[in-house]
């Protein structure tokens, strides 16, 4: 059940935050660092990709894979929060604390936890427990 609730969670952060790429693309394009071209149409594919992510952890044939693309996806918008949080750029029209900007890139790693944790429904792992022996080696 924990499970299901975390997974409706992630899925609520990447639906609402792909909607607002739609709806506040030019605040979003703000946080793009400025050596990547295109802002504009980066902050739309990013916002599809997110809608995407969505639909594929709500269905389970597609869940695990969605969870490992979902993953890899947070650690290449990465950058973009470090950017923010280096130079201050504001969102939505007010300047953010500090403290928050720089908060968001740990929580970034929460998320991913979250994520795969909450992806794996059907009893396989995606992190391993360490069992402290080493199997197959001769």
């Amino acid at each position: 059940m924990l499970k299901v609730v975390i997974r409706l969670l992630v899925c609520g952060v990447f639906f609402f935050g792909g909607i607002a790429h739609f709806v506040h693309t030019d605040d979003f394009a703000g946080i793009v660092p400025p050596f990547l071209p295109g802002p504009v149409a980066i902050v739309w594919v990013t916002g599809i990709l997110e809608l995407a992510l969505v639909l594929g952890i709500l269905i389970p044939s597609s869940r695990l894979l969605a969870g490992k693309f979902a993953a890899i996806y947070c650690l290449l918008v990465l950058p973009a929060n470090i950017y923010q949080a280096l130079n201050d750029v504001p969102i939505f029209g007010s300047p953010v604390a500090p403290e928050l900007l720089w908060l968001r890139i740990p929580l970034q790693f929460v998320l991913i936890v979250a994520i795969l944790w909450s992806a794996d429904s059907n009893g396989r792992t995606l992190i391993q427990k360490s069992t402290g022996s080493v199997q197959g080696l001769n």
